[in-house]
């Protein structure tokens, strides 16, 4: 046997080195691994353990919240004016899978419910996707619509139809602008009200009194917490708190009287207020053009939209709105004339065909002058150059002055402030202010007779005749029905009686020899004050303010159209007399 020499590499002792410390390396490698795993894992479940657990239970839990029912609206006598219906609405369940999901099924659900996809998604990252609670989609749906999405329901994930109660006007558009309206939160309002307890999909009063009482029409949200498999089935209900409803609210509003008044205003442009004269409460309030409520209980279609704003301002409530009030506002001229000493009940004036004031000639309405009359036939006839002069004599001052007293230029009180203009008392003041200009004596005689600058809506009109009415107090209009003390709502003008006398005597006058006979009926005793507002180039306002019976007063209403042409006393007056016949012949047959 031949032994052959070993033959040896040069790097034979360097692979024998690495050799011997791969062991140790590879031990290193596997060391800092588990130390990063372990390193994750305590940072997955230390630091973010809380998150982590949280969404695990946001998808197990879940919470159904349930909407409150809102407070039922009623007249004085208990008629229902609001209440709520059982209808369906659409949520979605925004655990239920993953953002990117969530695009396809929403471009699906767009198409079904045509809503836009975008405004979808904006409420849908406004809870968050992360959120266990449910949002509020669409409301109000059709049945029609609520069976389809319940068809499609293996392809619709996340989305739910569920019942819950939406508002109901019973009576369709009658007091619209009363009852006002509700909606959806806007995100503006919603940041705007979170602090109260707002959420997500609320739905508050908008317009009317459903905006007015809010917070007593509310209620409170309840709802359940349930425990939910991977299917979104509910195994177990965790715990629940029933929705506790708003509170039912009576209003003032006798709703027969309140159709009445609307069937009276009919189609034309304007309003129609009634109040009871010694309390100031408001019996009836209609304005022309008016809308269904009922639209906004769910989501308006762009046709009902088109339809309803191609009138002429239809939410705007026309008895709350100022206008020159006209030749009713002779009321305050003879009070001012009377109360500041200057005249007396027995003061007689010569009137003409006009008064000429710097050169400007004020002419009387019927361009020939009454003769010499004394206030009451002035009140009864309407004779402009008559107040011409009442006003030159007093001044400015004094006739503002008891312009304010008698709560022209501030709000009422009524309850719609928000909607409510206070209407306007000009003086030299306003004038300089506003017009850059000085105040001329043409501007007081202007102002006697209701005209100029000078405005004031139903209200201030209704209890400028109401202090004739009820001896000298300007009462406070409003709609929440309360039995209290009349005294609470009205206080003393402090007239003298011989004031008032002459009022009243001149406000019956206008009925039985004056500017409305037409309401000399016989069948109530009617006093009131016409009243016809120039408005160029457009035609003339017509007003009428009348209360009965003269002897005890029940009731004061206003009727007023909005450049309807024609007079006070042959357009208004006749829709005064229709609600106060309609006042008495209902007050007998609830006596029957």
């Amino acid at each position: 046997m031949v032994l052959k020499k070993a033959q040896f590499s040069p790097d034979h002792g360097n692979r024998s080195m690495g050799k011997d410390l791969q062991a140790p390396i590879l031990l290193a490698i596997a060391a800092l691994l588990l130390g990063l795993i372990g390193a994750r894992l305590a940072y997955i479940q230390i630091v973010e353990g809380d998150r982590n657990r949280q969404l695990a239970e946001n998808n197990r839990i879940r919470l159904i919240a349930k909407a409150p029912e809102r407070g039922r609206i009623l007249d004085r006598y208990g008629k229902i004016m609001a209440t709520n219906r059982l209808s369906h609405a659409i949520y979605l369940w925004p655990v239920a899978q993953s953002k990117e999901k969530w695009q396809d099924t929403i471009a699906k659900l767009s198409e079904i419910i045509k809503i836009p996809a975008s405004e979808i998604t904006r409420k849908l990252e406004q809870e968050g996707y992360n959120s266990p609670n449910k949002v509020r989609i669409s409301a109000a749906i059709s049945p029609k619509l609520a069976i389809e999405l319940g068809e499609r329901f293996n392809e619709l994930k996340g989305v739910e139809v569920d019942p819950e109660p939406v508002r109901y006007y019973p009576n369709g558009d009658v007091a619209a602008h009363v009852l006002g309206y509700t909606g959806e939160l806007t995100e503006t309002e919603l940041n705007q009200l979170k602090a109260k307890g707002y959420r997500l999909g609320d739905v508050i009063g908008k317009a009317g009194v459903e905006y007015a009482f809010e917070d007593k029409f509310r209620g409170v949200w309840g709802g359940q917490q349930v425990e939910v498999d991977a299917a979104g089935k509910v195994i177990r209900i965790l715990g629940q708190k029933p929705p506790k409803a708003g509170n039912t609210v009576n209003l003032t509003i006798d709703l027969e009287l309140q159709k009445v008044a609307e069937k009276a205003l009919g189609n034309l442009q304007g309003g129609i207020i009634a109040m009871n004269p010694q309390n100031g409460e408001v019996l009836a309030m209609a304005s022309y053009p008016n809308f269904d409520p009922n639209l906004f209980s769910g989501r308006i279609s762009n046709d009902a939209w088109q339809r309803l704003t191609a009138k002429d301002h239809p939410f705007v409530n026309r008895t709350l709105q100022g206008f020159p009030p006209a030749s009713t506002y002779k009321i305050i001229t003879t009070t001012a004339g009377l109360e500041s000493g200057k005249f007396s009940p027995n003061s007689y004036l010569d009137t003409f065909p006009y008064l000429e004031v710097g050169g400007i000639q004020f002419w009387d309405h019927n361009n020939a002058g009454f003769g010499t009359i004394g206030f009451a036939d002035a009140i009864a006839f309407s004779s402009d150059t008559f107040f011409y002069q009442v006003g030159r004599t007093i001044g400015v001052d004094t006739l503002v002055a008891w312009t304010k007293k008698f709560g022209f230029g501030k709000h009422t009180g009524i309850e719609l402030k928000d909607e409510e203009s206070p209407g306007l008392v000009p003086d030299p003041e306003w004038k300089q202010k506003v017009l850059k200009e000085q105040w001329y004596v043409g501007n007081t005689i202007n102002m006697s007779i209701g005209q100029g600058d000078l405005q004031a809506n139903l209200l201030q009109v209704g209890m400028m005749a109401a202090v004739a009415a009820n001896g000298g107090y300007l009462i406070q209009p409003h709609l929440l029905y309360e039995n209290t003390d009349a005294k609470l709502w009205r206080k003393s003008l402090n007239l003298a009686p011989s004031t008032i006398a002459v009022l009243r005597e001149g406000l019956r006058r206008v009925v039985t020899s004056g500017t409305a006979q037409a309401l000399n009926v016989g069948t109530v005793a009617i006093a009131g004050k016409s009243g016809t507002a120039e408005d160029h180039p457009r035609q003339a306002h017509t007003w009428f303010v009348g209360y009965a019976p003269f002897d005890k007063p029940e009731i004061v209403v206003v009727a007023f159209g909005e450049n309807s042409g024609g007079g006070g006393g042959s357009v208004a007056g006749p829709k005064v007399l229709k609600v106060i016949e309609a006042y008495m012949n209902l007050k007998k047959s609830r006596k029957s």
